[in-house]
């Protein structure tokens, strides 16, 4: 099946297409669709802003669109910084503020207390105003320090395995991260829900 991305996150729109495609799906972007729009997140919760995501790209389209939200949930921290991941220093999109300020509210946690989880919510939205969700998580520790060149937004400082997401392969990352879990559960339920079974 063809989806729109409810993305202007050129990163996350990768990413996306990466893990969709492997499933056997198409991806197309915003700007591919034609679209100049930049929906808005103003849920409490990642499964609500990517419900609001889709069925905006999808209202304006007429056509299916997919869209994520996610961000990290550190436990030091009771969960944030949750929904506001994105924005969790003030200016949405600054991976280098989010990180330093991350860093910061950490100082002093030992390695042990520094669990935390990336939670990834993907919901598909249809014209006949049906719509589908499905979530994913990866636990993982926060790292002292930013190691990596690759990933984004909290990619060097999110470590699993002895490895931080930034300084995986593409693939490795796929294979363990949030996005990709919620991708697989989504592309699994996908077949019934365009049957009208669920």
């Amino acid at each position: 099946m063809e989806f729109i991305a409810a993305t202007n996150n050129a990163h996350k729109l990768a990413e996306m297409r990466r893990i969709l495609t492997a499933l056997g799906h198409g991806l197309q972007s915003l700007a591919e669709a034609g679209l100049d729009i930049d929906p808005e997140e103003t849920g409490a919760t990642f499964a609500e802003n990517a419900l609001l995501k889709a069925r905006t790209v999808c209202q304006a389209a007429g056509r299916p669109a997919i869209a994520d939200d996610s961000g990290l949930a550190v436990d030091a921290l009771n969960g944030a910084p949750g929904v506001h991941s994105a924005r969790f220093a003030g200016a949405h999109g600054d991976d280098a503020a989010n990180n330093r300020k991350l860093l910061a509210l950490l100082s002093g946690v030992p390695a042990d207390k520094r669990t935390g989880r990336f939670i990834c919510s993907i919901a598909l939205a249809l014209p006949d105003g049906r719509a589908l969700s499905a979530e994913g998580q990866c636990e993982g520790f926060i790292g002292f320090e930013e190691k990596g060149a690759g990933g984004f937004g909290y990619d060097p400082l999110f470590t699993r395995g002895g490895k931080s997401f930034a300084e995986m392969t593409a693939a490795e990352k796929d294979a363990v991260s949030h996005r990709a879990a919620a991708l697989k559960v989504f592309a699994k339920r996908l077949p019934a829900f365009l049957a009208g079974e669920q």
